[in-house]
């Protein structure tokens, strides 16, 4: 059974900084594209970064710049650093696998999702 759970998400300062964890189980882990999206109340689930396999990433352009994403295959996790983090950040924060290794922009590309971590940041 795949399991993704989530963890770090919490309440910041604009400025402030968080560091995301999403630790995968019951998949071959480096052969699997991951990637985070995000959700705010009201509005559409957002893709916010995504690395392939074969560690190349990619970023919506509203976080380059302030958003890390990277991979440890020997622990079978991803990690989102997020540095100066905004109000507009606020959101439920997910990530997702998926099999063929991509990092895709289209939620019909990922089999599994975690439950999801909520991030806060008061102005």
């Amino acid at each position: 059974q795949v399991q993704l759970v989530e963890s770090g998400g919490g309440l910041v300062q604009t400025g402030g900084s968080l560091r995301l964890s999403c630790a995968a189980s019951g998949l071959t882990f480096s052969s699997y594209g991951m990637a985070w999206w995000r959700q705010a109340p009201g509005q559409e689930r957002e893709w916010v970064a995504g690395i392939t396999r074969t560690t190349i990433t990619t970023y919506i352009d509203s976080v380059k710049g302030r958003f890390t994403l990277t991979r440890d295959n020997a622990k079978n996790t991803v990690f989102l650093q997020m540095n100066s983090l905004k109000p507009e950040d606020t959101a439920v924060y997910y990530c997702a696998a998926d099999y063929r290794g991509g990092s895709s922009r289209r939620h019909q590309e990922y089999a599994y999702w975690g439950q999801g971590t909520q991030v806060t940041v008061s102005s």
